[in-house]
C-alpha cells in the first residue's frame, strides 16, 4: 500500500488543472476543519467548498469496485471502513456549513470542474 499515492494522483491533477484554467484558486490536501483528521483533495476555504476525488477500489465505486481474491475479509473490512468514514466526513462537514463534492477517479475532469465552479461561484462572498 505504500506505493499508492495519497495526493497528486492523475485524476486529482487533471481536476486541479481544469479548475486553475477556469480561474479558480484553491488549497490542496488540506484539512477543512480544525480537529478533523481528514484532508480534502481540494478546498476553497472562503466559500466553504470541499472536493474529494475518490479512487474506485478504495472507496467502493458502484461501477468499478472489485474485491481481491486473496485476504478477502481484510480488504472488505478496510473498504467498508473507508466508505463509512467518507459518509461521516460528509456529515461533519455539512453540519459545519461546508459544501462537499465527491467525484470518482473515472469522472470527466472538465465536467467535475464545471460542478465545482458552480458551487464555488454560487456560494460564499464574491
Amino acid at each position: 500500500m505504500q506505493g499508492n499515492r495519497g495526493r497528486d494522483t492523475q485524476p486529482e491533477m487533471a481536476l486541479r488543472r481544469a479548475l486553475f484554467a477556469r480561474g479558480l484558486r484553491y488549497r490542496v490536501d488540506a484539512r477543512p476543519l480544525k480537529g478533523l483528521r481528514r484532508k480534502a483533495d481540494v478546498i476553497f476555504p472562503r466559500q466553504r467548498v470541499c472536493v474529494f476525488v475518490d479512487g474506485c477500489f478504495w472507496h467502493s465505486c458502484p461501477s468499478h469496485a472489485t474485491t481481491p481474491s486473496t485476504n478477502r475479509d481484510y480488504w472488505s473490512a478496510k473498504i467498508e471502513n473507508n466508505v463509512r468514514r467518507d459518509r461521516e466526513t460528509d456529515e461533519k462537514l455539512a453540519a459545519e456549513g461546508w459544501t462537499v463534492l465527491r467525484f470518482w477517479e473515472h469522472d470527466d475532469a472538465h465536467a467535475a470542474a464545471v460542478a465545482v465552479e458552480a458551487a464555488v461561484r454560487g456560494s460564499g462572498p464574491t
